[in-house]
């Protein structure tokens, strides 16, 4: 695979390990919700690359959903590079706004990008989706750094968004974006059989419909059929359901259309099928019959689901049911259309929507403008519900939270479907309470001039506010005289190796065991006493004594030195590391 190249690169590859875990701070003055927990919608305000660090030990490997705004880099953000990477060039580069002058801002933004991405990926489910929205100014560069970070395997569609013509162009008008969007695992997707698919506007309103002239009429199709015409006659001209007028006809499995029996694409079998009035063969559709073989028409005949004309100088329509209740089962033989519903479809890697849209939501909210290029909710609402495949439990994370609009589309969501979906919300401006924060509790609590009825009445739910806090260092625990106890060292040590939430009721100090992370059973060598440190060491006898290790699990020890050998370390599984320079700073 190819590789982008950019300076800086070969300093950030790997940054991301070196960032130190943070504490999240509570702010229970900013959060709206009766108890402050990490467990709750969040909203963190500070640094995303320390945020995202900061997240790890909960959330590793448990976001459905990530979707980012970054700055698209055009000169005029006024963004700047913040990343304390241990190198003089950029070392130079901190805290210095990137303008249309500066000759290494796509470097700089792709040194910026790649450490995140990094955390991100660890964050996500391997069935989870990440997408990102992004422009011309990096969409070439950043395609081949999404490649090289989660793998081009793992693309799965970069979507066109047209916003909206601009007329003073002088050549050509730009007027969209993209959303690039990458699996963490297509493997996974693919053995989990995964289809995407999403409610045809307007088809759950006819069937809403039928569903009605049912209960009214009962087993009378004939006057639901005509119940239906009328209610399509008496639609707004521009309704969605009404380009779906062919559905008209109704039968005991629900509303139909006539479709063709051709083979789709054309090349299909060509076979006798005999109409039941003349007795003689019925004309070959021009593609070839719509099914296999004779056996399967015959059976879809007996099912009623093809319908014969008035004479066999016509081929048999088929009837394509608006919600499929009674269809063939797809079974590879071109007959794919008919394993899914006709009431949902997939969604296309084009679509247009007016950047006003999201102008004038943000500012009836606000009661004026507050913001340069929001983000449209409804957008990110039918996208996480798409790429989730209505999820109700989805965990979605933003880490370039902007003014909030992907909170707003999950609340959104979960007031629609009645879901329980969570957010993660992490902005490093300082208008992540101004803004951020404060969309998010104007739309939970309801905005009264709101043109929505659900917005005006409020969405509802809660969100906990967290700032970015101290860096978790050893230093913490070592108040100058004296060395930590056991279970303050236990702590360190675990959350720093393994990134996950320790839970001390977990130790068992005699057997030297601290806990146990996805990948790992974690052992701590150590004795609060200089005398006894100086002395202790990892020996042959110790890996012996280790309690038996879980079939899919290392070991992963900690000790002041060990003698064994690589070759015993890889007999008993064993990952060892050495305790840290600073408790041998307080030794001497």
């Amino acid at each position: 695979m190819a590789q982008l190249q950019f300076k800086g690169k070969t300093f950030v590859q790997n940054h991301h390990l070196l960032v130190k875990y943070h504490e999240l701070v509570p702010v229970k003055a900013k959060s709206l919700t009766d108890k402050v927990t990490l467990h709750d919608n969040l909203i963190i305000y500070g640094d995303n690359l320390k945020a995202l660090k900061a997240l790890l030990p909960l959330y590793a490997g448990k976001i459905d959903c990530i979707y980012i705004d970054p700055p698209y880099n055009t000169g005029n953000e006024k963004w700047a590079y913040n990343d304390s990477v241990n190198s003089p060039m950029m070392q130079d580069w901190l805290g210095k706004v990137v303008d249309r002058e500066d000759l290494t801002r796509h470097d700089k933004w792709l040194c910026m990008m790649m450490p995140r991405l990094k955390i991100l990926k660890d964050l996500l489910k391997s069935e989870g989706v990440i997408m990102v929205s992004i422009d011309d100014n990096e969409a070439h560069h950043f395609r081949c750094l999404m490649d090289e970070v989660f793998g081009e395997e793992n693309f799965i569609a970069q979507l066109v968004c047209e916003k909206g013509r601009k007329n003073d162009a002088k050549l050509f008008s730009v007027g969209h974006e993209y959303i690039l969007i990458y699996a963490r695992s297509m493997d996974t997707l693919k053995q989990r059989k995964t289809i995407w698919r999403e409610d045809k506007p307007g088809a759950k309103e006819i069937q809403d419909e039928y569903l009605r002239l049912r209960a009214l009429h009962g087993s009378d199709s004939n006057a639901i059929q005509e119940g239906l015409r009328d209610f399509y006659k008496q639609l707004p001209k521009n309704h969605p359901s009404k380009k779906h007028s062919r559905y008209g006809n109704v039968d005991d499995n629900g509303v139909w259309r006539d479709d063709n029996m051709s083979w789709p694409g054309g090349g299909g079998p060509s076979y006798d099928v005999i109409h039941p009035k003349t007795r003689k063969p019925c004309v070959v559709p021009e593609g070839g019959w719509r099914y296999a073989t004779i056996e399967k028409m015959n059976e879809m005949i007996a099912a009623g689901v093809v319908v014969f004309r008035e004479d066999h100088t016509e081929p048999p329509i088929r009837k394509t049911y608006l919600v499929r209740s009674l269809s063939p089962e797809s079974n590879g033989n071109g007959e794919e259309e008919d394993a899914s519903d006709i009431g949902i479809q997939v969604a296309g890697s084009y679509f247009y929507r007016s950047a006003l849209q999201a102008t004038n939501v943000l500012v009836s909210i606000f009661g004026k403008k507050v913001f340069e290029n929001p983000k449209d909710h409804e957008v990110l609402a039918r996208l996480i519900r798409y790429v989730t495949q209505g999820n109700q439990r989805a965990l979605v994370l933003d880490s370039f939270a902007g003014t909030g609009t992907t909170g707003h589309a999950v609340l959104a969501l979960n007031e629609s479907d009645k879901g329980s979906r969570r957010f993660i919300l992490v902005e490093c401006e300082d208008y992540a309470d101004s803004i951020t924060a404060e969309r998010v509790r104007r739309v939970i609590k309801g905005v009264p001039i709101s043109k929505d009825e659900a917005l005006r009445k409020g969405l509802g739910g809660s969100f906990s506010f967290f700032k970015l806090g101290k860096a978790i260092e050893l230093e913490s625990i070592l108040d100058g005289n004296g060395l930590p106890t056991y279970e303050e060292l236990a702590r360190y040590v675990f959350y720093t190796a393994t990134g996950e939430e320790f839970d001390e009721r977990a130790i068992n100090e005699k057997r030297r065991f601290i806990g146990e992370s996805r990948n790992y059973q974690v052992f701590l060598f150590y004795e609060p006493d200089v005398a006894k440190l100086k002395n202790l060491a990892l020996t042959l006898d110790m890996a012996k004594s280790l309690p038996p290790l879980k079939k899919d699990k290392r070991r992963l020890v900690f000790a002041p030195t060990k003698y064994l050998d690589q070759e015993h370390l890889d007999q008993f599984r064993i990952d060892f590391a050495q305790l840290p320079y600073e408790i041998y700073e307080l030794t001497r």
